[in-house]
């Protein structure tokens, strides 16, 4: 191995240790790999510029703004106590119903404030009922995850994942090329969750699981409740015009008039100018530790990437995937993917495969779409320990929940979803 080789793996296995660990941020340690890698000249300066002003970091910084606008002028809260007060007229079928609309949301919508806003209605709803929250409030998690997974703007991590595969020369992903494999594993997903959600996590009366304020649970998922209103007075004027640019930026990037970067970033600037958000708003809705902690991790794969060290362990693969097939290779990285999301950050796992997975594919004289999806749809099925997503520990606070509900219910679902998406992923991307 060559010393920058080195460098790059040792500063991998540091931030990895540091992150499972969970004694310092998580920003603060990527960001710390990316410096000894500056400082140590494995990665230039124009590499590490070029992560924090990548299109992913532009996109999700962008889009919190206008998800920021639409959650201060009360326009989220109103649409989830709406569709409470309709649904809860169903009994336990509307409380189903209320989850996968939270679903399809996050497909489009940051799916943190989402579930900040919806658990406390959710659990407050099931227990009006005389049913138990538990049996909601971790499907209720689960169902965003999901969703989040089925858009390319649902979840950071498909942005990153796009932002790492065009720069080894794939070409990107449109908005929802994605979606017709998401969606078929969030059905799947889902189903399961219907029918088994009530056996593996009922048992207890709502009185067992009551929970702490909203804004406490927003504080032990690491963020501040001012990020994340639960209640804001509804202002009919700059909701529809905050509605109005988001659906603007997903119509304009999905029909490819414009990059989805450069479409975002202009609908945020456009709430600033009209005043629907005030600049020092805007400031407050960036949530820079998750852009800083992406942008760190960008920098550490890149190394991966730019020192050999992903095509070294793509040869070091080579010989047993080859025997394999394509498809089996891709079970194994779909299944690294999965189990690695569990221990580190989405972002972690996104930066330390996608450059595997490329590398991979093309050793095998495939296409490395399928590969790419693999990644995406893994890194963020997150469902076996209520500390790998950050909705899950939401839930966990407010749901009185234990370590082992997730992994009863959580363990079948990863393995669940690693068969369909397997099975599916070939179908919409051949290799």
């Amino acid at each position: 191995m060559t010393s920058p080789q080195i460098i790059a793996l040792l500063v991998l296995v540091a931030v990895v240790v540091a992150l499972v660990r969970g004694k310092m941020r998580p920003d603060v340690v990527a960001l710390a790999g990316a410096a000894v890698l500056l400082a140590t000249r494995t990665i230039r300066p124009v590499e590490v510029q070029g992560a924090f002003a990548s299109p992913a970091i532009i996109t999700l910084a962008s889009l919190f703004v206008i998800a920021y606008a639409m959650e201060l002028n009360g326009l989220l809260g109103l649409l989830i106590r709406r569709t409470i007060d309709i649904c809860a007229r169903l009994g336990a079928v509307g409380l189903w119903i209320v989850i996968g609309l939270c679903g399809a949301a996050s497909a489009l919508l940051n799916n943190t404030p989402i579930v900040v806003l919806a658990a406390p209605v959710v659990k407050d709803a099931a227990a009006s009922m005389g049913l138990s929250a538990r049996r909601f409030l971790i499907p209720l998690s689960y169902v965003t995850i999901l969703g989040g997974a089925c858009t390319l703007i649902g979840t950071s991590t498909n942005l990153l994942v796009n932002d790492m595969a065009r720069n080894a020369g794939q070409p990107v992903f449109g908005l929802f090329e994605i979606t017709p494999v998401g969606l078929i594993i969030a059905l799947v997903g889902g189903v399961y969750l219907y029918l088994m959600g009530g056996r593996l996590l009922g048992g207890e009366t709502p009185e067992t699981s009551e929970a702490v304020a909203p804004e406490a649970t927003a504080a032990a998922a690491g963020d501040d409740p001012a990020v994340f209103p639960i209640d804001r007075p509804f202002k009919p004027l700059q909701a529809g015009l905050s509605l109005a640019v988001f659906a603007g930026v997903v119509i304009v990037a999905a029909t490819g008039l414009a990059p989805i970067a450069a479409a975002a970033f202009s609908g945020a600037v456009l709430l600033v100018v009209t005043r629907v958000i005030s600049a020092e708003q805007a400031y407050r809705g960036l949530r820079p530790e998750i852009l800083l902690l992406i942008a760190g991790m960008f920098v550490v794969g890149l190394a991966i990437e730019v020192t050999g060290l992903a095509s070294s362990a793509t040869d070091a693969l080579t010989g047993v995937v080859n025997a394999m097939g394509p498809l089996m290779a891709l079970a194994l990285i779909y299944g690294v993917t999965l189990f690695l999301t569990e221990l580190l950050s989405n972002a972690a796992v996104a930066v330390l495969l996608t450059p595997i997975a490329v590398a991979l594919a093309e050793s095998l004289g495939v296409s490395p779409r399928p590969f790419l999806v693999a990644v995406m749809m893994a890194a963020s099925a997150a469902f076996a320990t209520p500390f790998g997503y950050q909705t899950n520990v939401l839930v966990y606070q407010l749901g009185r929940y234990r370590y082992m509900d997730f992994v009863r219910i959580g363990v079948p679902l990863n393995l669940l979803t690693w068969l369909v998406g397997v099975a599916v992923i070939p179908l919409f991307f051949p290799f």
